[in-house]
């Protein structure tokens, strides 16, 4: 769990007289999380997540918010920024921004089977659709000119393998995002960071899994949705010891996505180098949070060495499931 700031009862009930959310009734860190401190807040009026932003500044946050507020408008089930009284989606909390959202219904399955990942699939497909008229653009921050930014100062942390590893994906990726054929590929807001601890299910014994929702949209940018979709397989769908793709769960993924939006003939024919870019990215991402890290009341970094495995799984080994168009 990461908790950066900390926040007393008299502190957080000023901060609430902006909102008409009723009384604090609860009020407890979330165990999980890196980059933000969260908080499950109940109120009289329901149940609701309180988000510090550690790193992300006033200025950065309406993409993320009204994104957030635009697909929950289209009946994608994501966390609803609630409104202060003056209309603003946050505010300023212990001197850094903050905002309120409603609550997802469920609990992470960090198992899921093939029904789970159809679950994700149909989802992240009409999410997809759902951000084409979404008014608001910025790009994906942690895509190829962040991995190639930082990538000089993780040198000196990598052995002589993982340094000419790195150093021959970047150029790989460089190749295809200058390409025509990437230029194609379709894309839009994306959430960029779809993992299994950021979707929620209700579950019984007595019916399917239903999706309660998708969350943390706080690395969502527009980008390929072949990446985005490249990302979720890179979790959903593997074998969490080796990294190779899972191929029951894989084809129910694809298959639900295919389902609500057919991929192109180019998302065909580059979904194993978009599944080495989404690989990549969360590689890099994994080596700066480990080798840079930053205090916080409890932090683990996450291991960098399964994104290595994953992305030299994928380099061996293509999918053998594609994408049809």
């Amino acid at each position: 769990m990461a908790v950066f700031t900390a926040i007393g009862d008299a502190e957080l009930r000023r901060w609430l007289a902006d909102y008409s959310l009723g009384d604090v009734l609860s009020f407890e860190g979330i165990a999980s999380g890196i980059e933000n401190s969260n908080f499950f807040l109940t109120t009289t009026a329901g149940a609701y997540v309180l988000t510090i932003f550690e790193k992300l500044a006033a200025h950065e946050l309406p993409y993320y918010l009204e994104l957030m507020r635009h697909l929950a408008s289209h009946r994608v089930p994501v966390p609803d920024p609630i409104p202060r009284r003056d209309g603003a989606l946050f505010g300023l909390l212990a001197g850094k921004p903050a905002s309120i959202v409603t609550r997802l219904a469920g609990r992470a399955q960090l198992a899921p089977d093939a029904r789970h990942c159809t679950e994700v699939g149909t989802m992240l497909a009409r999410a997809h659709l759902a951000g084409r008229d979404f008014a608001l653009a910025q790009p994906n921050l942690r895509s190829l000119d962040w991995w190639l930014s930082v990538a000089p100062a993780l040198h000196t942390h990598l052995s002589p393998a993982e340094r000419r590893l790195l150093d021959a994906e970047l150029a790989t990726q460089q190749a295809f995002f200058a390409s025509a054929d990437y230029a194609r590929l379709p894309g839009g807001p994306c959430h960029c960071d779809l993992f299994r601890d950021n979707a929620l299910f209700v579950e019984d014994d007595h019916a399917p899994p239903r999706l309660g929702g998708f969350f943390d949209y706080y690395f969502a940018g527009n980008d390929k949705w072949l990446f985005d979709l490249a990302v979720t397989a890179n979790d959903w769908c593997i074998d969490l010891a080796n990294g190779a793709l899972d191929a029951v769960r894989l084809d129910a993924l694809l298959r639900a996505y295919q389902a609500v939006r057919p991929a192109t003939t180019d998302e065909a024919r580059h979904w194993p180098t978009m599944l080495r870019a989404a690989a990549l990215r969360f590689w890099v991402s994994r080596l700066y949070d480990f080798h840079r890290p930053r205090a916080a009341a409890l932090l683990t970094p996450h291991d960098p060495g399964h994104f290595e495995r994953i992305l030299r799984e994928r380099i061996a080994h293509p999918p053998t499931r594609p994408l049809t168009a």
